[in-house]
């Protein structure tokens, strides 16, 4: 029987070995960070270790003094004989997934990941291990996402559209991750692009720590109406329900996010438009991470915990559904960060 190298405890992923914590929920002395989204990267640790790609934003997101320590993808670093190491999760800038060695014993620690290259973070890599530790945000088959290509070739031809209406098109995506995958995909020469305070901040910590993003306007009052008629406006979710967005006067409504696939979300939002894009791995995406890592056993966290586990069972697997603290990719219209200033 393997040995349990990773604890699951009240305070999240614990390494009783290396007395440290993989993305815990609580403050601890030592925290391991998978990436830098709200639900993972927590205020408060004496101590934190990252991947180097998320130390600009956790810096801005925390505390510009947190005490951390960073890793590049596939540095090792020993703890009492227990060996650390970090290779890319293709979620967003700096994700990681956790690799624990000990005695020839290994366990990765997925965090939230998606398989397709987004042009923009560094791909998904597969890890192989013993027990391999996965979300499961969209772990039902009706999730099967369009390649990323397809998608973007649909928020141009709704961009065009609104903009022989006159219209700005207002798009939804969370101001870390997926705004940035747009952006860096966007086809600039469609007309002018503005984006709401949270993201500009965001983008500019990226782009001042050395990372490739278009430099693209906050939008602001005293841009001429015209501009703003033609262009289209990333902001993150709530901002359409908000009184931000009455600076836009007329405008058509659309949203990135994987719940769209779900009949009836594009109502909930209020959205005029949906597209079915999201950061995280769909159900052939977690079938083949799994698969790839050869590992003998699968704990399954937050998402479709109790379909993917008992899932994995039938297939030959020693599955075991674990409850966490994470959210994913949330249904709602909130967002992690949005301060402007």
């Amino acid at each position: 029987m393997r040995s349990q190298l990773i604890e699951f405890t009240a305070d999240g992923l614990f390494c009783p070995q290396a007395d440290l914590y993989i993305d815990p929920w609580h403050p601890v002395e030592k925290a391991v960070i998978t990436h830098a989204h709200a639900d993972h990267a927590k205020w408060g640790h004496s101590f934190y270790l990252s991947h180097e790609d998320s130390e600009s934003i956790l810096r801005y997101r925390l505390d510009q003094d947190i005490k951390l320590e960073t890793l590049s993808y596939g540095e090792h670093l020993v703890v009492n004989g227990v060996d650390i190491s970090m290779f890319p999760a293709g979620h967003i800038i700096g994700s990681a997934q956790i690799r624990l060695e000990y005695q020839g014993e290994v366990w990765v620690v997925s965090g939230d990941y998606k398989l397709e290259d987004d042009n923009f973070c560094a791909p998904f890599e597969p890890v192989k291990c013993h027990t391999f530790i996965t979300e499961s945000t969209f772990g039902l088959p009706v999730y099967h996402w369009k390649p990323q290509a397809t998608i973007l070739n649909e928020v141009h031809e709704w961009w065009q559209s609104n903009q022989q209406q006159n219209k700005a098109s207002l798009l939804s995506a969370y101001s870390l991750g997926k705004a940035q995958r747009i952006l860096a995909n966007l086809d600039m020469s469609t007309g002018p692009v503005f984006l709401h305070g949270a993201i500009y901040n965001s983008n500019e910590v990226l782009r001042n720590s050395g990372l490739s993003l278009p430099e693209i306007s906050k939008l602001t009052s005293d841009i001429p109406k015209e501009d703003i008629n033609k262009s289209l406006v990333v902001a993150p979710p709530s901002a359409a329900q908000s009184s931000w967005a009455k600076r836009l006067k007329s405008f058509s409504n659309g949203v990135a996010s994987g719940w769209m696939a779900v009949r009836g979300m594009k109502r909930r939002r209020a959205a005029d438009r949906g597209f079915i894009m999201s950061d995280h791995a769909d159900w052939e995406g977690l079938n083949q991470a799994v698969d790839a890592t050869g590992a003998e056993r699968v704990y399954v966290t937050h998402g479709y915990t109790s379909v993917f586990s008992r899932w994995l069972e039938e297939q030959g697997y020693e599955a075991h559904e674990v409850d966490t603290l994470y959210e994913g990719e949330s249904t709602d219209t909130r967002d992690e960060d949005e301060k402007e200033n």
